[in-house]
């Protein structure tokens, strides 16, 4: 393990429940005493399908949250939506099931030293690791906004959760079945500008950061995005996963996703160059 990854460990892992939310599903993972590393923007790296599986790379999973108590002592909160053959596979694992898992991995959102107002927005399920975050900042005297959007409605993971975290929540979908209709970003702007927003902190597709840093360019403001790159091995050796990033010299490196991110500084993100070769 790299120094980024220097609490992370390989464990086995039951499974204490699995409960569908709506299009997703939360699954508590009983992890012991490394829940006290796992800090939010972390994610876990799961092997999936069963021994007998042709799919031999682990899946990475953003940890919503952690928890510890007497009764099953540390666990932590996966929201997972059933798209691809190994989160469909580990959808449909019940209580009990033991995981093959390695965490916490990865960069964690950068907290605040002093208490600053700060906005939270989040796209369809990736909004989920928000909620911790928010907890977090609350506790350090923050004044806590969020944004959640999706496509449509049925994609906003557990709103009213949302809104037991925050000073103030909004949703915006794009067909208007939830909320107000249009895109997350759409008042991003507005509110920096309303609420003296020092940060904003993002967790959604790809198009949705680079859109968030479009705007929070044009103000005094940091933001700390954590990128949806697709990543294989998920400790930093395969190199499927790098980011076109801007050094403090100037030049540009393609970065690994899963060592020097997922949370990175949205503003040296080269978001026009993604997916090219530099």
């Amino acid at each position: 393990m790299t120094q980024i990854n220097k609490h992370a460990k390989q464990l086995l892992a039951p499974i204490v429940s699995n409960t569908r939310v709506g299009q997703y599903h939360q699954i508590i993972i009983n992890i012991g005493d490394i829940a006290t590393n796992c800090k939010p923007g972390n994610f876990v790296a799961i092997s999936v399908g069963g021994g007998s599986s042709s799919m031999v790379l682990r899946r990475a999973f953003a940890i919503s949250r952690v928890s510890t108590s007497t009764t099953v002592g540390g666990t932590m909160e996966l929201i997972v939506a059933p798209h691809g053959q190994g989160s469909k596979w580990l959808c449909a694992q019940g209580e009990g099931v033991v995981l093959d898992l390695v965490a916490p991995l990865g960069t964690a959102f950068g907290i605040p030293t002093e208490p600053v107002p700060v906005l939270l927005v989040g796209g369809g399920y990736g909004s989920a690791p928000l909620f911790g975050l928010a907890e977090l900042l609350n506790s350090r005297g923050c004044r806590v906004d969020m944004l959640l959007g999706a496509s449509t409605g049925s994609k906003i993971y557990a709103p009213m959760e949302g809104k037991r975290a925050v000073n103030s929540m909004r949703i915006y979908t794009e067909d208007g079945s939830m909320g107000v209709a249009g895109r997350v970003t759409d008042p991003i702007a507005e509110i920096i500008k309303d609420l003296n927003v020092a940060v904003i902190y993002s967790c959604g597709p790809m198009p949705m950061l680079a859109a968030i840093t479009k705007i929070t360019n044009q103000f005094d403001v940091i933001h700390q995005c954590a990128v949806e790159e697709s990543m294989a091995c998920g400790v930093g050796i395969c190199m499927t996963c790098v980011l076109p990033v801007e050094n403090e010299d100037g030049t540009i490196s393609n970065l690994r996703s899963c060592i020097d991110g997922p949370v990175m500084d949205g503003a040296k993100v080269q978001w026009s160059k993604v997916g090219q070769q530099i």
